[in-house]
């Protein structure tokens, strides 16, 4: 009966992924697809702690399950609810770190298992017929544990110092013979790998803890030498190792929810990062391999050539948006900088109240991860029909009086189509300088995370509008308002 309840569980569990996942895909129900998910895993973590039982026994140590769960859910609630929207790429980089970690350290225990088999201890489920005997391991078992190890592993290590770039403390480093490095240590993974699943090795946990540390090495080797600006797609990357390391734990418990789970969460990220590889006109090959917008990769790149930039008032830049007749925004980290979201929307109603058409143009990178943007408009309650795409966007360009560019950079600069020597030559941008007139706000004119000059602000039909977003567009509410 118990059994027959735990599986209940576990579908329930899979299937309110599946929905919640689904319900993800739209704004108006990201929230309730979210809430669906946390309660179906809410379910499966119930069922297993309390119906789950092998050899006729149930799990033991509830005092460190309950202890372990009480400080994750309180760390987890208490970053998620203090980060600012700015850090939120790091949160989502710490907290995929942990679920590699997590994924790794479930092959560690397996393999420790394998190693010393105990009889009092709870076999896992769906493979522990393939016993070990004196070394001699179950090929396929040792493969699963293998793959959930140097997944994990690579996703921990690479989420760490992504954590650490995004938030400022990491700077980009490759040395010479990068490429080269990184194939050898994964060479050295796969060789060491062999090995391990043909059996009958001398000395086992060496080899085995030896791919742990080359796996770590790796993932540092991998991330550290990306370029800030590409970092949305070792994110979604990242996210995606990490998915398919759950995957491997699930197939090691027969569980169905940790598969479901995984296998969504793999899957997806993987469609993310082939979606964020085309956004940045970049190889998923070069993104293995650790050559992926790395700076010895980018050496070449010339930043744009300077000029005289021309500025624009409060009054004018208030007086042009309002007589509009159609005004694109282009929002960008600037924004999520000042929390300038619910002021924008308010700039957005307000010209909408005067006739003005208004809509948004959102590049697939723009921010720190992928649909950075997206969530922070959403936040504001912006109407996700007013959020048009690059090449949607683009289309609108040439009929478009104004542009407001506020705070992006490197996705609207102009030497991705026109400079071959830029490390951003070939990434699809927002093609604001089509339009009539461009009012660019920053703060200063500093290069984007890109670390180049930006051609478009010395473009004649291109205006400066130095400040805070939030304060800027405060003042461009008041001043359209007294016209």
């Amino acid at each position: 009966m118990e059994a027959a309840i735990l599986s209940i569980c576990y579908l329930i569990g899979s299937v309110t992924f599946i929905v919640g996942l689904k319900m993800l895909s739209h704004p108006e129900t990201a929230r309730r697809g979210n809430l669906v998910s946390a309660a179906g895993m809410g379910i499966a973590i119930a069922g297993t702690l309390f119906l789950y039982r092998s050899e006729g026994r149930h799990l033991h140590n509830y005092g460190w399950i309950a202890g372990a769960l009480a400080i994750g859910a309180i760390a987890g609630t208490s970053a998620a609810r203090k980060v600012k929207m700015t850090a939120m790429p790091q949160l989502v980089s710490l907290f995929n770190g942990m679920g590699g970690l997590c994924a790794a350290l479930i092959s560690v225990v397996e393999f420790n298992r394998l190693s010393n088999p105990d009889p009092l201890s709870l076999p896992v489920a769906s493979l522990s017929a393939a016993a070990v005997s004196q070394g001699s391991y179950s090929s396929l078992h040792v493969l699963i544990i293998l793959a959930g190890l140097v997944i994990g592993s690579v996703s921990f290590a690479g989420s760490m110092i992504a954590f650490g770039k995004l938030n400022g403390g990491i700077k980009d480093h490759a040395f010479p013979g990068q490429h080269v490095a990184n194939l050898v240590v994964l060479a050295a993974i796969l060789l060491l790998g062999v090995f391990l699943v043909r059996g009958n090795v001398t000395a086992p946990a060496l080899l085995f803890y030896g791919t742990l540390i080359l796996s770590m090495a790796y993932g540092i080797l991998f991330v550290l030498p990306i370029g800030g600006a590409d970092m949305p797609v070792v994110i979604s990357l990242l996210n995606s190792f990490t998915g398919v390391a759950t995957a491997c734990g699930g197939f090691l418990y027969n569980n169905p929810v940790m598969l479901t789970g995984g296998i969504l969460v793999g899957s997806a990220g993987a469609i993310l990062t082939t979606l964020m590889c085309k956004a940045m006109n970049r190889s998923l090959k070069n993104v293995l391999i650790g050559s992926f917008g790395s700076k010895a990769a980018s050496a070449a790149g010339i930043p744009g050539k300077q000029g005289t930039y021309k500025e624009v008032g409060i009054n004018d830049a208030a007086m042009v948006l309002g007589y509009a007749h159609k005004v694109m925004i282009v929002p960008g980290y600037g924004l999520a900088v000042a929390q300038a979201q619910h002021v924008c929307h308010e700039l957005e109603k307000l010209l909408s109240e005067k006739g003005v058409v208004v809509k948004y143009a959102i590049h697939p990178v723009a921010g720190r991860m992928p649909g950075h943007m997206n969530v922070l408009l959403a936040e504001a309650n912006v109407s996700y029909d007013e959020l048009l795409e690059t090449d949607p966007a683009n289309a609108e360009f040439p009929t478009t009086d104004v542009v407001l560019v506020l705070g992006a950079n490197d996705v609207v600069n102009p030497a991705a189509e026109m400079d071959p020597a830029s490390p951003i030559y070939g990434m699809p941008i927002l093609e604001v300088g089509k339009a009539k007139m461009v009012i660019v706000n920053k703060r200063s004119m500093r290069p984007g995370y890109a670390g180049i000059d930006n051609d478009l602000f010395f473009q004649p039909n291109t205006s400066m509008l130095f400040g805070d977003a939030k304060d800027v567009l405060q003042q461009l509410i008041a001043g359209i308002k007294a016209l």
